[in-house]
């Protein structure tokens, strides 16, 4: 859950600096802006539902934060707060999964965040997860962005990992991955709100952040309703809100929407109050993520968590029409 997001919106662009290490390229106070993405199709959000599957455990089992897929590999990655370590901790279980939802592997992150998002990125054979890190205790979030290679049974501290900071004086950082498009996408707080940047992954995985493809201010969306994830696809960024209720389904608590938002337009053009998984006990909207190369098989996954304290599940479903 991301209730940092209830804040109000940013107000102007802001300056950037990477803080990259390595002697890489860093950003200039003045980085360069492209006029638009290329125009592409978007997922229909009142397309038919699809299950992909209902009531995994994850290592841990906590609740699921976020996920991520590697798509050239077939890989699935789930972000979870551990279990056992203090609530601002920044500590994380990543577990990776089948696409039938079995616990494949997992590793421990120390001192990294909240994940409420994180993404994956192929090379090669290799999958290397973006996360948060450099936790702020006073929230639990992260301060920087870092990206490293994926390794069962691996546990690693945010001092072990290279970090940036694509945008001075930003906090509050989550990454997306858009496989597809190759960039990445920077989620990031300021004093008056949330923001994102667009950058092409390359350059940001070799620490340059000094070209901004894209940069937008977090539309608003439903007051008082917990922001649960964000994901790219091509000239649109997708949003998923929804707040748990415990005890037996009621469709009448059920608020967990999901939003479409034109970048080059700069405005939402589609949302829907979706029902999916609505028999799931607690039913926490969880989570967003593409998988696809190809618009034919693109898929926008959102998850929820279910299940009673002590035993959560994990819970994925998808839209794949896209207009």
């Amino acid at each position: 859950m991301d209730n940092l997001s209830r804040r109000g919106l940013l107000a102007g662009a802001g300056a950037l600096v990477a803080a990259g290490s390595l002697g890489l390229p860093t950003a200039s106070a003045r980085p360069v802006r492209a006029a638009a993405l290329p125009a592409t199709k978007r997922f229909k959000m009142s397309a038919t539902t699809n299950e992909f599957f209902r009531s995994k455990p994850l290592w841990g089992p906590t609740v699921m934060q976020s996920f991520a897929f590697d798509t050239p590999n077939n890989r699935l990655f789930t972000g979870q707060l551990r279990s056992g370590t203090p609530a601002n901790s920044g500590d994380l279980t990543l577990s990776q999964l089948s696409f039938s939802g079995t616990v494949l592997g997992h590793m421990y992150l120390n001192g990294f965040g909240h994940a409420v998002s994180i993404g994956a990125q192929a090379v090669g054979s290799t999958t290397y997860i973006w996360t948060e890190t450099d936790v702020d205790t006073a929230n639990g979030r992260g301060r920087q962005i870092c990206r490293f290679p994926w390794k069962n049974g691996a546990t690693l501290s945010s001092s072990s990992v290279t970090k940036w900071k694509p945008v001075a004086g930003g906090s509050v950082f989550t990454p997306a991955v858009d496989q597809r498009y190759g960039r990445l996408g920077v989620r990031h707080s300021s004093p008056d709100g949330m923001r994102i940047n667009v950058y092409d992954l390359a350059a940001a995985s070799a620490g340059d952040y000094s070209t901004v493809l894209a940069s937008f201010k977090q539309p608003t969306l439903t007051a008082g309703v917990a922001f649960q994830g964000w994901a790219l696809y091509g000239s649109y960024c997708y949003f998923w809100e929804g707040t748990a209720y415990p005890g037996e389904p009621d469709e009448t608590k059920a608020n967990s929407k999901l939003w479409a938002y034109d970048i080059n337009a700069g405005k939402i053009v589609d949302s829907f109050l979706t029902l999916a998984g609505k028999s799931l006990t607690y039913r926490e909207a969880e989570g967003m993520a593409v998988y696809g190369s190809t618009d034919a098989t693109a898929r926008l996954y959102f998850g929820f968590a279910s299940g009673v304290s002590g035993d959560r599940r994990a819970n994925l479903f998808y839209r794949n029409d896209l207009v």
